[in-house]
């Protein structure tokens, strides 16, 4: 009489705890399924950032020698900023993502050289990322942007129709600060600056003054400068973003392999006590017969 009373209630919890386990173990699975598959997509976003380094680097490496050319013009000229300048800062970006907190690093170094400044200064944007970065805390002084930059190396000729551009909207500037992230290593990045002088400065430093130059030559010159500067900053900035990429996504990939592992035992284990605990009822009921 008592046995026949024990076993509806032993198969009624019995049912209970499956229930409950199954749709656990169910729930797990389909997590643990879905960030497999975000770890191949991850691993399959470094391998192709592991293609590309290599051919930016080679770029970055060719850029430097004429970017450091023309920084050098300036330095051995003596070149010094006018007295009430008006400044413009450039900061150099792209519009990918999935890279880390290379885009903010710009922005925050242009915001610190603007807070040293003192003083209210024009920014020009290259990339939609640093864009939205600076839209935060400087919107009113953005006033130019460019986009669709950083789907591949940056050439000399995209630069010069971002000078061409630049020289024509009417922003009047006496000095020009590109902040870009300059290539340390693999795995390092530093938002660097470099200063672009408008002709008059050109023509009042001291070392330069001695070359007697006409207008229309210096102003050709003084235009080359600006866009091969851009074009370092643009192109070193590149190598920079595709180094950070890789190292990103080797991190997520590094990151789905340790939550795999670890839902893999949490699955295992609820799967090991939902069969236990299923032994223990079917024991429980035959015992009781």
């Amino acid at each position: 009489m008592f046995a026949s009373r024990a076993q509806p209630v032993a198969s009624v919890l019995s049912a209970g705890v499956q229930t409950r386990n199954m749709g656990t173990l169910r729930e797990i699975q389909l997590r643990l399924n879905a960030i497999k598959n975000i770890g191949k997509i991850t691993k399959s976003m470094k391998m192709i950032a592991s293609t590309k380094v290599g051919k930016a680097q080679r770029a970055m490496e060719s850029a430097r020698v004429y970017g450091s050319s023309s920084a050098s013009i300036y330095k051995n000229a003596n070149t010094v900023p006018l007295e009430n300048e008006d400044k413009v800062y450039i900061v150099s970006s792209s519009d990918r993502g999935l890279c880390g907190g290379i885009h903010s690093s710009v922005a925050k170094a242009t915001r610190r050289m603007m807070a040293a400044d003192g003083a209210s200064s024009n920014v020009i944007v290259l990339g939609d990322k640093a864009k939205n970065q600076m839209s935060r805390t400087n919107r009113g002084d953005i006033q130019l942007s460019f986009n669709q930059i950083g789907k591949a190396i940056p050439t000399f000729a995209e630069a010069c129709a971002a000078a061409d551009t630049i020289k024509t909207s009417g922003v009047k500037f006496d000095t020009a600060t590109i902040v870009y992230n300059e290539f340390t290593s693999a795995i390092a990045y530093e938002a660097t600056p470099i200063n672009v002088y408008s002709p008059e400065a050109l023509k009042a430093a001291d070392a330069f003054a001695a070359y007697e130059l006409d207008d229309e030559v210096l102003e050709n010159y003084n235009e080359f400068l600006f866009a091969n500067n851009i074009y370092w900053g643009l192109v070193e900035g590149h190598a920079s973003e595709m180094s950070a990429k890789r190292t990103a996504m080797e991190n997520a990939t590094k990151n789905a392999g340790e939550m795999v592992d670890r839902l893999t035992m949490t699955y295992n284990r609820s799967r090991q006590a939902a069969i236990t605990s299923e032994l223990v009822d079917i024991i429980t009921g035959a015992s009781a017969l």
